[in-house]
């Protein structure tokens, strides 16, 4: 019991100690001046909807006692069967971005979890050399949705994708009609499963995750039920109804190295 008390009373001082650091440096605004005058009613209309609209955002932006009430206790957990002597002091180099970044993240469930794995790994002895100071910016870069993408690659880190192209006679060429089409949709509850290509684009961006030139998946099978989606045959339809042709160009999206190590240390839940 009290050797629990001490860890909890280590992980508490440190994590105090790193919002101190950052509540520290000084947040530089633009000064805002009065306006000299209202350049008419549009103008003063104007103001006053998006001074409604951004009224509810002050309250999403999170204080640093916030932050450290919550980072303390979900810490708490996640290096609750790790040795006391293996706790230890984040680098500024993480902490402190990671600090800053929760003051405007904290009201998203699946993001600010990724931050407290990226933390808890930071602060224990045995995975803090894995940790690279580069996530806090690729968790800056994602969104909700994307997060939930990144723990379907817990488990496998490669999946079939296929692209949908319309063949045009007379030209013999080509039109990419839909584009890194996947069943993730099916893996995951997504707010936005329409824009899946454009999280796999910027996964790829972030060098989490590759989609290589002319690789395929060979097994038999796996990619017949892409191949049989009921929005592929509908495009079908729609290409063939033009008197054109469509073809299936089947890919792969998998995890780089780099996005092992972040998949591993950031995304995945510690026990």
């Amino acid at each position: 019991m009290e050797e629990n008390e001490n860890k909890d009373s280590n992980v508490n001082a440190t994590i105090h100690a790193v919002t101190g650091l950052v509540a520290a440096i000084p947040v530089y605004q633009d000064t805002i001046q009065p306006a000299a005058k209202q350049i008419g009613n549009t103008l003063e209309t104007v103001t006053r909807a998006v001074n409604i609209v951004l009224f509810p955002i002050r309250g999403l932006v999170w204080g640093y006692e916030q932050i450290e009430n919550y980072v303390t206790n979900s810490v708490s957990e996640k290096l609750k069967n790790v040795p006391e002597e293996n706790i230890v002091t984040p680098p500024p180099s993480i902490a402190g971005p990671a600090f800053e970044a929760l003051r405007f993240s904290g009201e998203d469930v699946d993001l600010r979890e990724l931050y407290t794995n990226l933390l808890a790994s930071a602060m224990d002895n045995s995975t803090q050399h894995l940790v690279h100071p580069g996530y806090v910016e690729i968790l800056k870069n994602l969104c909700s949705d994307e997060a939930k993408l990144l723990q379907i690659f817990i488990e496998k880190s490669i999946y079939p994708l296929i692209n949908i192209v319309q063949i045009i006679p007379e030209s013999s060429g080509e039109i990419i009609v839909m584009n890194n089409f996947s069943h993730f949709k099916n893996l995951m509850d997504f707010k936005r499963p329409d824009l899946i290509p454009s999280y796999l684009d910027n996964i790829c961006r972030l060098g989490l995750t590759e989609i290589p030139e002319d690789s395929y998946l060979s097994a038999p099978k796996t990619y017949d039920d892409l191949e049989n989606d009921e929005l592929i045959l509908i495009a079908k339809d729609a290409i063939e109804a033009k008197g054109m042709t469509m073809k299936i160009s089947k890919k792969v999206i998998r995890i780089t190295n780099y996005g092992k190590l972040f998949i591993n240390n950031v995304v995945k839940e510690r026990k």
